[in-house]
Parts: structure tokens; C-alpha cells; sequence
């Protein structure tokens, strides 16, 4: 009798470069590829709308691929502790692999089912495949964990190159009883009533040939303006990989390697070491979405809500184009321009003086490029709460932002050519308000946490 190995999917929807499929492969059994939609274990935060619309097109480029190389996709939905196990009992695995991951209830799930599977007497392993860099090989001369991106970054570069991309398998021997598996549509990851994801399916094609295709575009077309024209809106030189490295269609290190030698490559691979740092900061600081790093600005004295101020800046109504455009562009198509995105957070929390993880949340829901770690953690440098952010004083004037940005007022038109053209506050006077609510933060007492 065989003993199949399992390799558990999670956030690497992917063939090429990733080392629990390759570790796998070369064990010489067959291989029972699984992907389980956890929602139900404790800790694990319940993916946004967005966010499902491309698992759902994700997991189903990746099944047709294992499908062409002789194997299949198992989809499982539940605990994952009992899912894993339950597969591997049904299977009669003799091992299982997967890629780490770094968010504290997912490695708290992953170890208790790395030594329940232990001691069932199978093999287990895991697997660095999502970052250049493990978060406990990046520390200060006193061991510490870098709170500055800077410093963090050259630490990274002066680190041992990242390792090279493994090849992508040719052939996948599946079981030769395929197991039990979930029917994809039966999961209800697509929205119906209503169908709102019409500007997703416009703007996106997930799933890893896509992917590749995208990294290659941006490196012969868009990378030499990458350092000009990154912060123009219109300009169309950002990457647009995001999604891709959050599902983990394409990984860093293909990332890094076909960039590298890349003329101009250096500021767009910062931006890598960014996504690095945010994680970073996750796996030391588990609760980063709902705690402010700075424990200081636990003080901020948020006024009470206003949900029609907030619903106004949710549905692009705020009368601030170039924030109307940022939430239109979004609620189209699940993406925003970087550039825009931090000037639609400042809006909120420093103009609406409106609490960061509404925003966060607000985020969560819509981008499709939301993860557990990029999202709270650039919300927080917005609020100026979080690792290395900007100065809370430091309020982005969207007006100038414009000027700035979208002088010829090409993106707004784009997107908030009909939006409304009174504000809803005063951006003097709300700068204003705001500062003098960070002086409450300002005379609270240090604690860092």
C-alpha cells in the first residue's frame, strides 16, 4: 500500500516555487493536494467580499492545473485541525507538507497539528515560501525585532541573497482512489444577490499563469518608470502585483530574482521589503489589527461616531475628489492606487477623525489584495499608531494632493467625474481638530507595549 504525502494550500496558490509541493513530489508517493476553507477555528478572521471573489477564481485556475498534471485539488471546509487530520486518515498519508505561515492564530493551528500528525506517526514538515526572509532571522545587534523600516531593510540586504526559485513539477502522481472533495461553486465564495463584482471580473484574471504574464509586463513596460511615475495615479506604473503576492500565485523570491538585475529595479524592490516589514511586524505583534502598536495613542479621544459621515466616505460621496475617486476606483474594482489609498486614510482618520480600524475593516472587506499583515499595519502608519508611521501631524491635504499627483485631473475624471463637489467638512478646520486631539496622545504615557 502507498502512503500518499498531503500538501496543504493556503496562501500559495501555486505550481512553480513552492517548496511543500516540491517536497512532495520528489518523496515519490502520491501526492493529495488539499485546500481547506478554515472559518471556524479560533482566531482566524473570516475573509472579506473581495477577497473571496478571487479565492474563488484562484483556487479554481490552480485545480485545473493540477488536473493537467495528473493530480487534483481536495477541498475541505471547517477546522483545519480536524479537516488535515481527517484527510490524512482517510488517504493513508504517510507525510504532509505545507508553507508557514506567520499570523499568530494560524501558527498556534499549524503547531498543534504539526504534533498531532507527529504523533500519529507521520512525517511533517513546512516550509519558507511566502517571504524573502523569516521574521526571526531579521533582529537588531541586541536581537530585538526592528520597529524602523530602514534600518530593517538594509539588515535584509546585507542578509545572504534569497534563495533561488525551484522549478515548477512536470507531473503530480495523484492517488489512484481519488479522495472526497467539496464542489468549489458549493462554497458560495461569488456574490449573487447582489452580483457586485462585475468590475472585479473587468479588471482581474487571477490565478498563476496570469500572474507570471502581469510580472513579466511590468518588468519589460513599466519598471524603467517605476521610480517617476509610481505615485501618479494615472500614470499606470505600479506593478499591480499585490493580489499575487497575497494569494501567492507568484512568490517573492521569483519576484526578487527577476527583478533584481532589472535597471531601476531598486525602488520597486524596497517596496518587496515593505510588504517584508509588515509582516514582520505581524508575526511579533499578532493583534495588529485591532491594537495600536504606539499604546499612547490608545489615548486618542475619537469623538462619537457618525455613520453617515463614515457611509459617505465608504460610497466615494465626501465632495473631495481625489478621496471620492480613491473609494469609487476600489468599489469598482477592488484595487487603489497607493498613492490614493494613504490619502483616503488620512481623510478619514485625521479630517473625519473617524478610528483606523473602521477603515481597516472597510478595506478588508473591499480590496482583493487584503492580508493580514499589509492591511493593518499601513492603516496604522497612517494613524501615525503604528510601526515606523508617519507623523500623526502629518495630515495629507488631498487638494494638494492632487495638484501634485493628477494635475491634468485625469484620474478624477475617471472616476469621480459625477461625485459631489461640496465637502463635507472643512479640511482647515478638521486639520485643526485633529491636532489638537493628538496633543491628548501627546501628554499620555509612553508604553510602547
Amino acid at each position: 500500500m502507498t502512503s500518499p504525502s498531503l500538501v496543504w494550500f493556503r496562501d500559495d496558490l501555486r505550481l512553480a516555487d513552492n517548496p511543500a509541493l516540491r517536497a512532495a513530489v520528489d518523496r515519490g508517493e502520491p501526492v493529495v493536494a488539499v485546500y481547506v476553507l478554515d472559518e471556524a477555528s479560533d482566531g482566524i478572521r473570516p475573509l472579506g467580499g473581495a477577497a473571496r471573489w478571487w479565492l474563488h477564481h484562484s483556487l479554481a485556475s490552480l485545480s485545473e492545473r493540477l488536473e493537467e498534471r495528473g493530480s487534483q485539488l481536495v477541498l475541505r471546509r471547517g477546522r483545519a485541525a480536524e479537516a488535515i487530520r481527517a484527510l490524512a486518515e482517510e488517504t493513508h498519508a504517510g507525510a504532509v507538507f505545507w508553507n508557514r505561515r506567520y499570523g499568530g492564530p494560524e501558527r498556534e493551528i499549524d503547531a498543534g497539528i504539526k504534533a498531532a500528525l507527529r504523533d500519529d506517526g507521520l512525517t511533517v514538515a513546512s516550509f519558507a515560501a511566502s517571504l524573502l526572509h523569516e521574521p526571526w532571522t531579521v533582529t537588531t545587534g541586541s536581537g530585538t525585532h526592528y520597529s524602523v523600516f530602514s534600518p530593517f531593510w538594509r539588515a535584509c540586504l546585507a542578509l545572504p541573497a534569497p534563495r533561488a526559485p525551484l522549478p515548477e513539477p512536470r507531473s503530480i502522481d495523484g492517488p489512484r482512489t481519488r479522495p472526497a472533495s467539496d464542489a468549489l461553486d458549493g462554497w458560495g465564495l461569488l456574490p449573487t444577490t447582489p452580483d457586485w463584482a462585475g468590475g472585479l471580473r473587468e479588471t482581474w484574471e487571477p490565478g498563476e499563469p496570469a500572474a507570471r504574464r502581469r510580472l513579466k509586463q511590468f518588468l519589460a513596460e513599466d519598471l524603467p518608470a517605476y521610480g517617476r511615475a509610481r505615485d501618479e495615479p494615472s500614470a499606470g506604473a505600479t506593478s499591480l502585483l499585490s493580489p499575487r503576492l497575497r494569494w501567492g500565485e507568484l512568490s517573492p523570491f521569483t519576484v526578487w530574482h527577476e527583478a533584481v538585475n532589472v535597471d531601476g529595479a531598486g525602488r520597486f524592490l524596497s517596496e518587496l521589503g515593505w510588504r517584508e516589514f509588515a509582516w514582520h511586524t505581524l508575526f511579533h505583534a499578532p493583534d495588529l489589527a485591532t491594537t495600536n502598536l504606539r499604546r499612547e495613542f490608545d489615548a486618542f479621544p475619537w469623538p462619537p461616531l457618525d455613520p453617515s459621515l463614515l457611509d459617505r466616505w465608504e460610497h466615494g460621496e465626501t465632495g473631495i475628489p481625489l478621496v471620492d475617486a480613491g473609494m469609487r476606483e476600489l468599489w469598482h474594482t477592488g484595487y487603489m492606487h497607493n498613492r490614493v489609498r494613504m490619502v483616503a486614510a488620512s481623510f478619514l482618520v485625521k479630517n473625519l477623525l473617524i478610528d483606523w480600524r473602521l477603515g481597516e475593516q472597510w478595506f478588508w472587506d473591499t480590496l482583493v489584495d487584503a492580508d493580514g499583515a499589509n492591511n493593518p499595519f499601513n492603516w496604522q502608519w497612517v494613524a501615525g499608531s503604528g510601526a515606523d508611521a508617519a507623523p500623526y501631524f502629518r495630515i495629507f491635504n488631498p487638494e494638494l494632493q492632487a495638484k501634485k499627483f493628477d494635475p491634468e485631473g485625469v484620474y478624477i475624471g475617471r472616476w469621480a467625474g459625477d461625485a459631489p463637489t461640496r465637502p463635507i467638512v472643512d479640511l482647515g478646520e478638521t486639520r485643526r481638530a485633529a491636532l489638537a486631539a493628538y496633543d491628548v496622545v501627546k501628554r499620555a504615557p509612553r508604553d510602547e507595549g
